[in-house]
C-alpha cells in the first residue's frame, strides 16, 4: 500500500472519524455543562468510565490484537469465514454476558477499587448507580468491535467509523434535554429518576451503535449464526493468545486504576481545602478527550486500514515490506499530530475555554493547562501504536506486554511522585505530564522489540522529521502565542484566527520544505473535492 492509497484508505475513515469526534466532542461539552467539573461530574465520569476499562480488560486487545489477524485468514476459507466468525461471535457474546452480570452485581466493589476516596461519601452512592446502568455497555462494546473487523477484513473501513456518530447523537439528545430542564444538583441531592436517566441513556447509545453494523454484515455475504461448537483449532489459538492480551490490558488498566484514585483523591482534598477549580478526573478525562482528536482522526484511521495489509505481509514473510509500510505511516501522521500538539501546547487555555461552555474561566484555564500537559504525549503516543501493529501482525503479544509493562511502570512511578511532591492542586497536571512522558519509553522499547523480525526502524529519522515539522509549526504559533490575548474579538472568534493562521500557514511551510506526505495529502483531498 503506497503513501497515496493508505491515505484514500483512511481519508473515508478520517472523515467519519472526524464527524464521530466532533458529535463526541459536543457530548462531552454538555456532559460538562450538565453534571460541571466537580465531584458530581466525577462520580458520572467514573461510572461511565468502567465499561471501557473492564473491556479493554478482559477482551478489548484481544479483539484488536489477535482476532483480527485471524478474521482476515477465515475470510480466505470456502465458507468466506461464516463458520469461525459465527463460533467466536457467539462465545464472545455468552462471555461477555456473564461478565456484564458479574459486574453488575460487584458494582460496589468496583467503586471501592476504582475510586477508594468516595468510601462513605455520597459520591460512593451516586458512582454505583451510575456504574450499574452503564456496565451493559461492555456487551455492546464487544459486539460493535467484532462486527467491525469483520467489516474491516472486507475492506468496508467507513461504517465503523460512522457508526459511533449514532452513539454521540442519542447521548447528545439525552445530555440536552436533561441540560434543558437546568436542574442545579449535587452528589446529596441528585434523585434516582435522574441517574437512570443519564445512564440508560448512555447505554442506548452503544445499542444503537452496535445494531447499524448488522445490514453492513450481511452485504458481505458472510452469514453469522449462533454456534456453540468452540473446540476449533483456531478458536483455541485465539483463547491462548487472548490471555497474553489479558495480561498486556491488565498492566495498563493498572496504570489507569492508580490515575484514577490519585485523581479523584485529588478532587477531594481539594474540596476538603476550599480549591472550587476543576482539580480531579473530571478535568483530566475531559481534557483527555481534545487531546484524543487528532490520534483518533488521523491515527487510528491509519492504522485500521494498514492492520490487514501488514497482517498479510507478515504471513508472506515480508519484515522488508513491513518495515517501509509502519515508517510511512509514522511520518503520515506525523503531519498531522505534530502541529496539533504544537497547538495545544501553546493555545490549551484557550481551546479548553472556548470549547467547555458553562464552566468559569478558572475552570477552563486549568483544562487547557491539563491539556498542554498532555500535548507533549502525542506524537509518541501514535508513534507507539504504529509499531505495536507491526508486533500485532506477527500476533506477538508477548512483546507488547514487554513494551506496555515498561511504559506503565515508568507512568505509575511518576504518577505517584507527583501526587507526593506536586502541590494538590497542580495534581492533575502533572498525572497528564506523567502519561506524556511513559509513552515516550514505549514508543523506543516498541521499535526496538521489532528488531526481532528484521524491522529496524532508524529512530533519529523519524524523530528528525517531526521535530522538521515541530519547527515548522512553532515558526507559525510562536508570534501568535505572545498576541493571543490581543487578538480582538471573543475566545470563539480568536480560536477560529489563531489556528486557521497555524493551520494556513503550517500547510505552506510545509510545502515549500517539501514535505512529500504533506503534498500527497493535499493531492489526495484536491482529487476528492473535483470528484
Amino acid at each position: 500500500m503506497n503513501t497515496k492509497a493508505l491515505l484514500r484508505s483512511s481519508t473515508v475513515m478520517a472523515i467519519g472519524t472526524i464527524v464521530s469526534r466532533i458529535t463526541g466532542l459536543a457530548r462531552g461539552l454538555l456532559l460538562v455543562a450538565v453534571l460541571g467539573t466537580t465531584l458530581l461530574g466525577d462520580t458520572f465520569n467514573v461510572a461511565n468510565t468502567m465499561p471501557n476499562i473492564l473491556y479493554n480488560l478482559i477482551i478489548g486487545g484481544a479483539l484488536t490484537a489477535v482476532f483480527v489477524p485471524q478474521i482476515v485468514r477465515a475470510t480466505r476459507e470456502e465458507d468466506g469465514g461464516s463458520l469461525f466468525i459465527s463460533r467466536l461471535i457467539t462465545a464472545t457474546s455468552v462471555f461477555l454476558g456473564l461478565l456484564v452480570l458479574l459486574a453488575t452485581i460487584f458494582a460496589p466493589l468496583l467503586v471501592r477499587i476504582f475510586a477508594t476516596s468516595y468510601v462513605g461519601h455520597p459520591a460512593f452512592h451516586v458512582t454505583t448507580l451510575f456504574m450499574r446502568f452503564c456496565l451493559p455497555q461492555i456487551f455492546f462494546m464487544g459486539i460493535f468491535a467484532l462486527l467491525s473487523q469483520v467489516a474491516n477484513a472486507k475492506d468496508r473501513f467507513g461504517p465503523m467509523m460512522w457508526a459511533p456518530v449514532l452513539n454521540n447523537l442519542i447521548a447528545i439528545v439525552v445530555f440536552g434535554w436533561y441540560y434543558s430542564k437546568e436542574l442545579s444538583n449535587t452528589v446529596e441531592t441528585i434523585p434516582t429518576s435522574e441517574i437512570a436517566a443519564l445512564g440508560i441513556g448512555t447505554t442506548l447509545g452503544y445499542v444503537a451503535q452496535a445494531a447499524v453494523l448488522i445490514p453492513v454484515i450481511r452485504k458481505t455475504k458472510i452469514r453469522i449464526r449462533p454456534n456453540f461448537k468452540w473446540r476449533d483449532p483456531e478458536l483455541k489459538k485465539s483463547i491462548h493468545l487472548a490471555k497474553w492480551t489479558f495480561i498486556f490490558a491488565a498492566i495498563s488498566q493498572l496504570s489507569y486504576l492508580i490515575t484514577v484514585n490519585l485523581s479523584t483523591s485529588a478532587a477531594i482534598k481539594a474540596l476538603e481545602s476550599g480549591i472550587t477549580t476543576g482539580v480531579g478526573f473530571t478535568p483530566y478525562n475531559n481534557a483527555l478527550l481534545i487531546f484524543m482528536l487528532p490520534h483518533s482522526i488521523i491515527t487510528i484511521s491509519i492504522v485500521t486500514a494498514l492492520l490487514p495489509t501488514l497482517s498479510k505481509f507478515a504471513h508472506e514473510n515480508k519484515p522488508e515490506e513491513i518495515h517501509d509500510q509502519l515508517v510511512r505511516a509514522m511520518r503520515l501522521v506525523g503531519i498531522i499530530t505534530v502541529p496539533s500538539a504544537i497547538a495545544f501546547l501553546a493555545f490549551g487555555p484557550l481551546i479548553t475555554k472556548t470549547l467547555f461552555f458553562g464552566i468559569s474561566t478558572a475552570d477552563g484555564n486549568y483544562l487547557g493547562y491539563v491539556l498542554s500537559a498532555f500535548a507533549l504525549g502525542l506524537m509518541p503516543m501514535s508513534t507507539n501504536l504504529i509499531a505495536l501493529r507491526g508486533l500485532n501482525a506477527y500476533e506477538n503479544v508477548k512483546s507488547q506486554v514487554l513494551s506496555n509493562l515498561i511504559m506503565n511502570l515508568v507512568g505509575v512511578l511518576i504518577s505517584v511522585i507527583v501526587a507526593i511532591v506536586v502541590p494538590n492542586k497542580w495534581v492533575t497536571v502533572g498525572l497528564a505530564a506523567a502519561l506524556s512522558i511513559s509513552y515516550y519509553i514505549g514508543a523506543y522499547v516498541t521499535i526496538r522489540l521489532l528488531k526481532r523480525y528484521e524491522i529496524a526502524i532508524k529512530i533519529p529519522e523519524v524523530v528528525g522529521f517531526y521535530l522538521k515539522l515541530a519547527l515548522l509549526s512553532a515558526i507559525v504559533a510562536l508570534p501568535l502565542f505572545f498576541v493571543q490575548s490581543h487578538i480582538p474579538g471573543g475566545n470563539t472568534l480568536r480560536l477560529i484566527e489563531v489556528l486557521g493562521i497555524c493551520g494556513v500557514g503550517y500547510l505552506v511551510l510545509a510545502k515549500f520544505a517539501k514535505v512529500e506526505e504533506v503534498q500527497n495529502l493535499l493531492e489526495v483531498i484536491l482529487k476528492k473535492r473535483k470528484s
